[in-house]
Protein backbone atom coordinates (compact mmCIF):
# COMPACT_ATOMS: atom_id res chain seq x y z
CA UNK A 1 0.00 0.00 0.00
CA UNK A 2 1.34 3.51 -0.99
CA UNK A 3 2.29 5.17 2.28
CA UNK A 4 0.36 8.66 2.54
CA UNK A 5 1.79 11.52 2.17
CA UNK A 6 1.98 14.31 5.14
CA UNK A 7 0.38 17.65 4.16
CA UNK A 8 2.02 20.64 4.68
CA UNK A 9 0.50 21.47 8.05
CA UNK A 10 1.49 17.98 9.49
CA UNK A 11 4.71 18.79 8.47
CA UNK A 12 5.43 22.09 10.01
CA UNK A 13 3.39 20.97 12.90
CA UNK A 14 6.22 18.61 13.36
CA UNK A 15 8.89 20.85 12.97
CA UNK A 16 7.41 24.02 14.88
CA UNK A 17 5.94 22.54 17.72
CA UNK A 18 7.34 21.41 20.62
CA UNK A 19 5.17 17.75 21.95
CA UNK A 20 6.50 15.85 24.60
CA UNK A 21 5.73 12.08 24.37
CA UNK A 22 5.82 8.91 26.69
CA UNK A 23 9.35 7.69 26.88
CA UNK A 24 8.19 4.21 25.76
CA UNK A 25 7.30 5.54 22.29
CA UNK A 26 10.79 5.97 22.25
CA UNK A 27 12.88 3.43 23.97
CA UNK A 28 14.94 1.25 21.82
CA UNK A 29 15.06 -2.52 22.24
CA UNK A 30 18.98 -1.77 23.64
CA UNK A 31 17.70 0.99 26.32
CA UNK A 32 14.68 -1.29 27.41
CA UNK A 33 17.35 -4.44 28.35
CA UNK A 34 19.40 -1.37 29.96
CA UNK A 35 16.49 -0.06 31.89
CA UNK A 36 15.41 -3.25 33.46
CA UNK A 37 19.51 -4.22 34.56
CA UNK A 38 19.80 -1.14 35.85
CA UNK A 39 16.66 -0.67 37.71
CA UNK A 40 17.35 -4.40 39.83
CA UNK A 41 20.47 -2.81 40.96
CA UNK A 42 19.19 0.61 41.89
CA UNK A 43 16.62 -1.37 43.91
CA UNK A 44 19.28 -3.26 45.69
CA UNK A 45 21.15 0.39 46.40
CA UNK A 46 18.05 1.34 48.29
CA UNK A 47 17.57 -1.46 50.41
CA UNK A 48 21.15 -1.13 51.02
CA UNK A 49 21.21 2.08 52.43
CA UNK A 50 17.83 3.21 54.14
CA UNK A 51 20.47 6.22 55.96
CA UNK A 52 23.02 8.85 54.76
CA UNK A 53 25.75 6.78 56.73
CA UNK A 54 24.72 3.35 55.15
CA UNK A 55 24.38 5.18 51.39
CA UNK A 56 28.26 6.02 51.93
CA UNK A 57 29.40 2.76 53.09
CA UNK A 58 27.33 0.95 49.91
CA UNK A 59 29.20 3.15 48.06
CA UNK A 60 32.61 2.96 49.02
CA UNK A 61 32.09 -1.04 48.49
CA UNK A 62 30.65 -0.54 45.24
CA UNK A 63 33.68 1.91 44.50
CA UNK A 64 36.75 0.11 45.57
CA UNK A 65 35.30 -3.24 43.60
CA UNK A 66 35.52 -1.08 40.55
CA UNK A 67 39.48 0.15 41.70
CA UNK A 68 38.89 3.45 43.20
CA UNK A 69 40.84 4.40 45.99
CA UNK A 70 40.95 6.83 49.08
CA UNK A 71 42.41 10.41 48.09
CA UNK A 72 45.04 11.39 50.18
CA UNK A 73 46.04 15.14 50.35
CA UNK A 74 49.31 15.55 48.42
CA UNK A 75 48.81 12.33 46.08
CA UNK A 76 50.08 12.44 42.92
CA UNK A 77 46.98 11.73 40.04
CA UNK A 78 46.89 10.87 36.33
CA UNK A 79 44.24 10.96 33.59
CA UNK A 80 42.19 7.60 34.54
CA UNK A 81 42.38 7.63 38.26
CA UNK A 82 39.74 6.63 40.15
CA UNK A 83 39.01 8.36 43.84
CA UNK A 84 37.20 9.08 46.62
CA UNK A 85 36.92 11.07 50.00
CA UNK A 86 34.78 10.34 52.55
CA UNK A 87 33.25 13.40 54.91
CA UNK A 88 32.41 12.22 58.42
CA UNK A 89 30.96 8.86 57.22
CA UNK A 90 27.47 10.96 56.19
CA UNK A 91 29.22 12.25 52.73
CA UNK A 92 31.03 10.81 49.86
CA UNK A 93 33.12 13.00 47.04
CA UNK A 94 34.56 10.80 44.24
CA UNK A 95 36.50 11.06 41.06
CA UNK A 96 37.39 10.07 37.69
CA UNK A 97 40.79 12.46 35.86
CA UNK A 98 40.45 13.64 32.79
CA UNK A 99 43.03 14.12 29.88
CA UNK A 100 42.25 17.39 30.46
CA UNK A 101 43.97 20.01 32.93
CA UNK A 102 41.78 21.17 35.84
CA UNK A 103 41.92 24.65 34.51
CA UNK A 104 39.66 23.52 31.59
CA UNK A 105 36.68 22.84 34.48
CA UNK A 106 35.12 19.89 35.52
CA UNK A 107 31.71 17.90 35.16
CA UNK A 108 29.74 17.51 38.30
CA UNK A 109 26.93 15.71 39.25
CA UNK A 110 25.88 16.72 42.58
CA UNK A 111 23.04 14.96 44.72
CA UNK A 112 21.70 14.13 48.76
CA UNK A 113 21.64 10.98 50.04
CA UNK A 114 19.67 12.31 53.19
CA UNK A 115 16.10 11.52 53.51
CA UNK A 116 13.16 12.54 55.42
CA UNK A 117 12.92 10.33 58.57
CA UNK A 118 12.05 10.20 62.52
CA UNK A 119 15.40 11.23 64.26
CA UNK A 120 15.50 9.38 67.94
CA UNK A 121 16.06 11.98 70.28
CA UNK A 122 19.24 12.20 72.93
CA UNK A 123 16.94 11.17 75.62
CA UNK A 124 14.57 9.40 74.22
CA UNK A 125 13.74 5.90 76.49
CA UNK A 126 10.66 6.29 78.44
CA UNK A 127 7.60 4.19 79.85
CA UNK A 128 3.82 5.26 79.97
CA UNK A 129 1.29 2.38 81.47
CA UNK A 130 3.44 -0.28 80.99
CA UNK A 131 4.63 0.47 77.13
CA UNK A 132 7.74 1.67 76.17
CA UNK A 133 8.82 4.33 73.99
CA UNK A 134 11.37 6.28 71.91
CA UNK A 135 11.03 10.17 71.71
CA UNK A 136 11.71 11.58 68.20
CA UNK A 137 11.94 14.41 66.29
CA UNK A 138 11.62 14.80 62.55
CA UNK A 139 13.99 15.50 60.07
CA UNK A 140 12.95 17.18 57.06
CA UNK A 141 9.81 18.20 55.35
CA UNK A 142 7.42 15.16 56.24
CA UNK A 143 3.63 14.81 56.88
CA UNK A 144 3.44 13.65 60.33
CA UNK A 145 0.27 11.81 59.45
CA UNK A 146 1.55 9.64 56.80
CA UNK A 147 4.41 8.49 59.62
CA UNK A 148 1.96 6.43 61.63
CA UNK A 149 0.80 2.87 62.09
CA UNK A 150 3.69 1.97 59.37
CA UNK A 151 5.81 -0.55 60.30
CA UNK A 152 9.31 1.24 61.20
CA UNK A 153 13.32 0.03 61.27
CA UNK A 154 15.66 1.26 63.63
CA UNK A 155 19.15 2.76 61.84
CA UNK A 156 22.41 4.29 63.17
CA UNK A 157 25.51 4.72 65.50
CA UNK A 158 26.20 4.84 68.41
CA UNK A 159 29.93 6.45 69.64
CA UNK A 160 31.01 5.30 72.82
CA UNK A 161 33.39 7.34 75.45
CA UNK A 162 35.93 5.49 74.39
CA UNK A 163 35.84 6.63 70.97
CA UNK A 164 34.03 3.09 69.28
CA UNK A 165 31.61 2.85 66.65
CA UNK A 166 28.11 0.46 67.49
CA UNK A 167 26.02 0.29 64.43
CA UNK A 168 22.47 -0.55 64.69
CA UNK A 169 20.50 -2.04 62.38
CA UNK A 170 17.42 -3.37 63.31
CA UNK A 171 14.02 -4.77 61.17
CA UNK A 172 16.14 -4.75 58.10
CA UNK A 173 17.54 -8.64 59.02
CA UNK A 174 15.78 -12.00 58.51
CA UNK A 175 13.20 -12.66 62.04
CA UNK A 176 14.30 -8.84 63.27
CA UNK A 177 11.14 -7.43 65.21
CA UNK A 178 10.13 -4.21 63.78
CA UNK A 179 8.45 -0.82 65.36
CA UNK A 180 5.47 1.94 64.67
CA UNK A 181 4.32 4.86 66.06
CA UNK A 182 0.77 4.59 67.47
CA UNK A 183 -2.21 6.26 66.52
CA UNK A 184 -5.96 7.05 67.71
CA UNK A 185 -8.93 4.45 66.56
CA UNK A 186 -11.32 5.69 64.66
CA UNK A 187 -14.28 5.46 67.03
CA UNK A 188 -12.84 7.98 69.42
CA UNK A 189 -11.16 10.30 67.00
CA UNK A 190 -14.26 13.03 66.70
CA UNK A 191 -12.23 15.91 68.06
CA UNK A 192 -8.98 14.74 66.36
CA UNK A 193 -11.21 14.58 62.45
CA UNK A 194 -12.05 18.16 62.99
CA UNK A 195 -8.32 19.58 63.22
CA UNK A 196 -6.49 19.97 59.86
CA UNK A 197 -3.68 17.53 58.85
CA UNK A 198 -0.54 19.12 60.09
CA UNK A 199 -2.51 19.42 63.37
CA UNK A 200 -3.78 16.14 64.04
CA UNK A 201 -0.55 14.32 64.54
CA UNK A 202 1.85 16.63 66.89
CA UNK A 203 5.68 15.95 66.28
CA UNK A 204 5.80 15.39 70.05
CA UNK A 205 3.57 12.32 69.59
CA UNK A 206 5.57 10.72 67.02
CA UNK A 207 6.91 8.18 69.71
CA UNK A 208 8.01 4.83 68.43
CA UNK A 209 6.88 2.29 70.64
CA UNK A 210 9.36 -0.27 71.34
CA UNK A 211 8.19 -3.02 73.91
CA UNK A 212 5.78 -3.99 76.66
CA UNK A 213 7.21 -6.97 78.68
CA UNK A 214 8.18 -5.80 81.91
CA UNK A 215 11.45 -7.12 83.76
CA UNK A 216 10.79 -10.62 85.81
CA UNK A 217 12.81 -10.19 88.98
CA UNK A 218 12.46 -6.72 89.96
CA UNK A 219 9.96 -5.12 91.93
CA UNK A 220 10.70 -1.37 91.08
CA UNK A 221 8.98 1.49 88.57
CA UNK A 222 9.31 1.26 84.47
CA UNK A 223 9.68 -2.17 84.94
CA UNK A 224 9.58 -2.63 80.79
CA UNK A 225 11.84 0.28 80.64
CA UNK A 226 14.27 -1.75 82.63
CA UNK A 227 14.01 -4.59 80.31
CA UNK A 228 14.31 -2.59 77.17
CA UNK A 229 17.82 -1.79 78.51
CA UNK A 230 18.69 -4.73 79.69
CA UNK A 231 18.09 -6.08 76.02
CA UNK A 232 20.20 -3.08 74.24
CA UNK A 233 22.81 -3.76 76.98
CA UNK A 234 23.08 -7.42 76.60
CA UNK A 235 23.20 -6.84 72.16
CA UNK A 236 25.30 -3.49 72.16
CA UNK A 237 26.73 -3.48 75.57
CA UNK A 238 24.87 -0.03 76.06
CA UNK A 239 23.42 1.75 79.21
CA UNK A 240 20.94 4.39 79.03
CA UNK A 241 23.33 7.22 79.63
CA UNK A 242 25.07 6.16 75.75
CA UNK A 243 21.74 7.14 74.15
CA UNK A 244 23.23 10.80 74.14
CA UNK A 245 26.09 10.10 72.07
CA UNK A 246 23.67 7.84 69.88
CA UNK A 247 22.26 9.26 66.12
CA UNK A 248 19.57 6.26 65.72
CA UNK A 249 16.62 7.09 62.88
CA UNK A 250 13.07 5.24 62.40
CA UNK A 251 12.78 4.51 58.90
CA UNK A 252 10.25 2.78 56.68
CA UNK A 253 10.21 -0.62 56.59
CA UNK A 254 9.84 -1.13 52.75
CA UNK A 255 11.75 -3.27 50.80
CA UNK A 256 11.97 -1.02 47.04
CA UNK A 257 9.62 -2.99 44.91
CA UNK A 258 7.95 -2.96 41.36
CA UNK A 259 4.69 -0.91 41.16
CA UNK A 260 2.00 -2.06 38.33
CA UNK A 261 0.79 -5.14 36.79
CA UNK A 262 3.38 -4.01 34.34
CA UNK A 263 6.19 -3.87 36.45
CA UNK A 264 6.83 0.11 35.28
CA UNK A 265 7.32 1.79 38.62
CA UNK A 266 9.42 1.43 41.74
CA UNK A 267 7.75 1.74 45.35
CA UNK A 268 10.33 2.84 47.86
CA UNK A 269 11.73 4.66 50.93
CA UNK A 270 14.07 7.09 49.79
CA UNK A 271 13.70 7.87 46.50
CA UNK A 272 14.17 11.44 47.43
CA UNK A 273 17.27 11.48 46.25
CA UNK A 274 18.73 8.19 46.42
CA UNK A 275 17.22 8.00 42.83
CA UNK A 276 19.18 10.50 41.92
CA UNK A 277 22.29 10.14 43.66
CA UNK A 278 22.98 5.88 42.63
CA UNK A 279 21.93 7.29 38.62
CA UNK A 280 25.26 9.41 39.35
CA UNK A 281 27.08 7.06 40.82
CA UNK A 282 26.01 4.35 38.49
CA UNK A 283 27.21 7.16 35.72
CA UNK A 284 30.68 7.86 37.19
CA UNK A 285 31.31 3.85 37.41
CA UNK A 286 30.48 3.33 33.84
CA UNK A 287 33.16 5.63 32.57
CA UNK A 288 35.09 3.79 30.22
CA UNK A 289 38.81 4.76 30.74
CA UNK A 290 39.61 8.71 31.64
CA UNK A 291 36.89 11.15 30.29
CA UNK A 292 38.06 14.34 28.39
CA UNK A 293 37.42 16.65 31.70
CA UNK A 294 37.26 15.30 34.93
CA UNK A 295 34.28 13.65 36.05
CA UNK A 296 33.07 14.57 39.82
CA UNK A 297 30.16 13.22 41.41
CA UNK A 298 29.17 14.61 45.51
CA UNK A 299 26.98 12.71 47.24
CA UNK A 300 25.73 15.14 50.07
CA UNK A 301 23.75 14.85 53.73
CA UNK A 302 21.61 17.65 55.21
CA UNK A 303 19.79 18.70 51.88
CA UNK A 304 16.35 17.88 53.49
CA UNK A 305 17.48 20.53 56.31
CA UNK A 306 18.83 23.53 54.65
CA UNK A 307 22.07 21.86 53.26
CA UNK A 308 23.71 23.05 56.61
CA UNK A 309 26.60 21.12 58.60
CA UNK A 310 29.61 20.00 58.04
CA UNK A 311 28.29 17.41 55.85
CA UNK A 312 26.54 19.55 53.92
CA UNK A 313 26.37 21.40 50.22
CA UNK A 314 27.15 24.31 52.45
CA UNK A 315 30.65 23.05 54.06
CA UNK A 316 33.81 23.52 53.14
CA UNK A 317 34.60 19.72 52.62
CA UNK A 318 33.63 19.49 48.98
CA UNK A 319 36.10 22.52 48.44
CA UNK A 320 38.76 20.84 50.03
CA UNK A 321 38.87 17.98 47.97
CA UNK A 322 38.14 20.15 45.06
CA UNK A 323 41.37 22.02 46.02
CA UNK A 324 43.40 19.04 46.97
CA UNK A 325 42.71 18.03 43.31
CA UNK A 326 43.70 20.94 41.53
CA UNK A 327 46.80 21.02 44.30
CA UNK A 328 47.85 18.01 42.30
CA UNK A 329 47.68 19.93 39.19
CA UNK A 330 49.19 23.13 40.23
CA UNK A 331 45.81 24.79 38.90
CA UNK A 332 43.62 27.29 40.88
CA UNK A 333 40.70 26.16 42.73
CA UNK A 334 38.33 29.58 40.99
CA UNK A 335 39.78 28.77 37.73
CA UNK A 336 38.78 25.00 37.92
CA UNK A 337 35.21 26.28 39.26
CA UNK A 338 34.64 29.09 36.63
CA UNK A 339 34.93 26.81 33.70
CA UNK A 340 32.78 23.56 35.86
CA UNK A 341 29.57 22.33 34.65
CA UNK A 342 27.26 20.84 37.66
CA UNK A 343 23.85 19.20 37.42
CA UNK A 344 22.17 19.21 40.57
CA UNK A 345 20.70 15.96 40.33
CA UNK A 346 17.77 15.86 42.56
CA UNK A 347 13.84 14.83 42.26
CA UNK A 348 10.93 17.16 40.59
CA UNK A 349 7.53 16.40 41.15
CA UNK A 350 5.66 14.34 38.96
CA UNK A 351 1.82 15.59 37.66
CA UNK A 352 -0.38 13.41 39.96
CA UNK A 353 -4.01 14.17 38.49
CA UNK A 354 -5.47 13.31 41.62
CA UNK A 355 -4.47 16.25 43.00
CA UNK A 356 -4.51 18.32 39.70
CA UNK A 357 -5.25 21.74 41.39
CA UNK A 358 -1.39 22.65 42.60
CA UNK A 359 0.32 21.41 39.42
CA UNK A 360 0.26 24.07 35.95
CA UNK A 361 0.04 21.24 33.35
CA UNK A 362 2.06 23.02 30.28
CA UNK A 363 5.36 23.13 32.85
CA UNK A 364 4.96 20.04 35.11
CA UNK A 365 6.92 16.85 34.80
CA UNK A 366 5.36 13.55 33.97
CA UNK A 367 5.78 9.84 34.76
CA UNK A 368 7.63 8.37 31.89
CA UNK A 369 8.69 11.06 29.93
CA UNK A 370 12.16 10.98 30.93
CA UNK A 371 14.54 13.06 33.36
CA UNK A 372 13.16 16.44 34.28
CA UNK A 373 15.27 19.62 33.98
CA UNK A 374 14.39 22.57 36.34
CA UNK A 375 15.68 25.75 35.30
CA UNK A 376 14.81 27.05 38.72
CA UNK A 377 13.41 25.80 42.03
CA UNK A 378 12.94 28.43 45.28
CA UNK A 379 9.54 29.50 45.98
CA UNK A 380 6.96 31.58 44.49
CA UNK A 381 9.12 34.48 43.19
CA UNK A 382 11.63 32.03 42.31
CA UNK A 383 13.14 32.67 46.18
CA UNK A 384 16.19 30.58 47.13
CA UNK A 385 16.59 29.71 43.43
CA UNK A 386 19.67 29.69 41.30
CA UNK A 387 17.93 30.12 38.00
CA UNK A 388 20.43 28.71 35.23
CA UNK A 389 21.40 30.95 32.38
CA UNK A 390 19.16 30.14 29.16
CA UNK A 391 22.73 29.32 27.70
CA UNK A 392 23.52 26.45 30.20
CA UNK A 393 19.92 25.11 29.70
CA UNK A 394 20.95 25.06 25.62
CA UNK A 395 23.68 23.85 26.56
CA UNK A 396 22.37 20.31 28.35
CA UNK A 397 19.75 19.99 25.26
CA UNK A 398 22.60 19.78 23.23
CA UNK A 399 24.15 17.45 25.27
CA UNK A 400 21.00 14.99 26.92
CA UNK A 401 19.82 15.27 22.78
CA UNK A 402 22.98 14.09 21.00
CA UNK A 403 23.24 11.26 23.52
CA UNK A 404 19.83 10.16 23.15
CA UNK A 405 18.56 11.06 26.45
CA UNK A 406 14.40 11.12 27.00
CA UNK A 407 13.99 14.22 29.22
CA UNK A 408 11.46 17.17 29.48
CA UNK A 409 10.90 20.46 31.53
CA UNK A 410 10.21 20.22 35.00
CA UNK A 411 8.51 22.81 37.39
CA UNK A 412 7.62 21.96 41.41
CA UNK A 413 4.02 23.44 41.26
CA UNK A 414 1.72 26.38 40.59
CA UNK A 415 3.54 29.50 41.29
CA UNK A 416 1.77 30.55 44.61
CA UNK A 417 1.38 26.81 45.44
CA UNK A 418 4.43 26.67 47.88
CA UNK A 419 7.70 25.14 46.59
CA UNK A 420 11.22 23.55 47.78
CA UNK A 421 14.87 24.01 47.16
CA UNK A 422 18.42 21.76 46.44
CA UNK A 423 21.63 22.10 46.57
CA UNK A 424 22.34 23.83 43.18
CA UNK A 425 21.94 27.69 44.54
CA UNK A 426 25.35 26.73 47.17
CA UNK A 427 26.89 24.62 43.86
CA UNK A 428 25.96 28.00 41.82
CA UNK A 429 27.50 30.47 44.64
CA UNK A 430 30.76 28.64 44.13
CA UNK A 431 30.69 30.32 40.61
CA UNK A 432 29.76 26.83 39.01
CA UNK A 433 27.19 26.32 36.21
CA UNK A 434 24.57 24.94 37.71
CA UNK A 435 21.25 23.06 36.56
CA UNK A 436 18.65 21.30 37.86
CA UNK A 437 17.77 17.92 36.80
CA UNK A 438 16.04 14.36 38.14
CA UNK A 439 13.50 11.83 38.38
CA UNK A 440 9.73 13.04 38.66
CA UNK A 441 8.12 11.04 42.21
CA UNK A 442 4.80 10.49 43.07
CA UNK A 443 4.20 11.18 46.86
CA UNK A 444 7.63 12.84 47.50
CA UNK A 445 8.82 13.27 51.22
CA UNK A 446 6.28 10.05 52.57
CA UNK A 447 7.50 7.32 53.75
CA UNK A 448 6.91 4.90 50.61
CA UNK A 449 7.65 7.25 47.05
CA UNK A 450 7.09 5.80 43.50
CA UNK A 451 9.31 6.78 40.45
CA UNK A 452 9.13 5.79 36.80
CA UNK A 453 11.72 2.92 35.77
CA UNK A 454 12.16 4.91 32.19
CA UNK A 455 12.91 8.22 34.17
CA UNK A 456 15.30 6.63 36.54
CA UNK A 457 17.34 4.81 33.44
CA UNK A 458 17.57 7.91 31.47
CA UNK A 459 18.43 9.92 34.40
CA UNK A 460 21.15 7.32 34.78
CA UNK A 461 22.14 7.89 30.90
CA UNK A 462 21.62 11.52 31.35
CA UNK A 463 24.25 12.28 33.79
CA UNK A 464 26.83 9.60 32.05
CA UNK A 465 26.35 12.04 28.97
CA UNK A 466 27.25 15.08 31.08
CA UNK A 467 30.48 13.50 32.68
CA UNK A 468 31.34 12.62 29.17
CA UNK A 469 30.78 16.04 27.53
CA UNK A 470 34.00 18.22 26.39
Amino acid sequence: MEEKQKTAGELRREALLYQPKNGYDRLTAEDEAAMKSYCEDYKKYLDAGKTERECVDETVRQAEERGFKPFVRGMAVKPGDKLYRVNRGKAIMLAVVGTASLSEGVNIGAAHIDSPRLDIKQNPLYEDTEMCFLKTHYYGGIRKYQWVTIPLELHGVIAMKDGSVIKVAVGNGAGDPLFTVDDLLPHLAADQSKKTLAEAIPGESLNVLVGSRPFKDDEGSERVKLAILDLLNQKYGIVEEDFISAELTAVPAFRASDIGFDRSLIGSYGHDDRVCGYAALAALFSLDGAPARTAVCMLADKEEIGSEGVSGMKSAAFDTFMSDLCDAQGVALKACYERSFCLSADVCAAYDPNFAEVFEKRNSAYINRGMGLCKYTGARGKSGASDASAELVAYTRRILDEAGVVWQMAELGKVDQGGGGTVAVYMAERDIDTLDAGVPVLSMHAPYETVSKLDCYMTYKGMKAVFEAR
